[in-house]
């Protein structure tokens, strides 16, 4: 007989495991969008471009050793020609300003800026579509 700790360690393990099943689909569903999103503006002629960091609270921006395409207006998203997705805001660095900054790649979501304030989240589809039309 296992005791009701132990029943409820089991419950919470199986409960985490469904959670990084379904987040890894999601994942995969993302990181699919963003290939398709790179293969159109391949056939379109859109090249890519040298991607630049943007200080978190001022227009300052620093350099990357990154080439892809920004997927928002203001340069925060990016995905780079290997389809990594990139979450550009970084803090302000004297060190970066000249030397430029690293950016490590984030895991794709299937909603940009979920838990937002209202109206800043978006279905990645949605935001490739626009992205795409612009």
């Amino acid at each position: 007989m296992t005791s009701w700790r132990e029943e409820r360690r089991q419950a919470a393990a199986e409960h985490a495991a469904a959670l990084g099943r379904k987040k890894a689909a999601e994942t995969a569903q993302a990181r699919q969008l963003l290939t398709d999103f790179i293969a159109t503006l391949r056939e379109r002629g859109v090249q890519p471009e040298p991607l630049r960091a943007q200080v978190v609270g001022s227009s300052a921006s620093y350099r990357t050793n990154l080439t892809g395409w920004y997927l928002r207006r203001n340069r925060s998203l990016a995905v780079d020609v290997d389809g990594n997705f990139y979450i550009l805001g970084v803090p302000a660095s004297l060190k970066s300003r000249v030397a430029g900054v690293h950016v490590e790649p984030s895991d794709p979501p299937l909603v940009v800026g979920q838990g937002a304030r209202d109206g800043e989240s978006m279905p990645l589809a949605e935001l490739l579509r626009l992205r795409l039309e612009s």
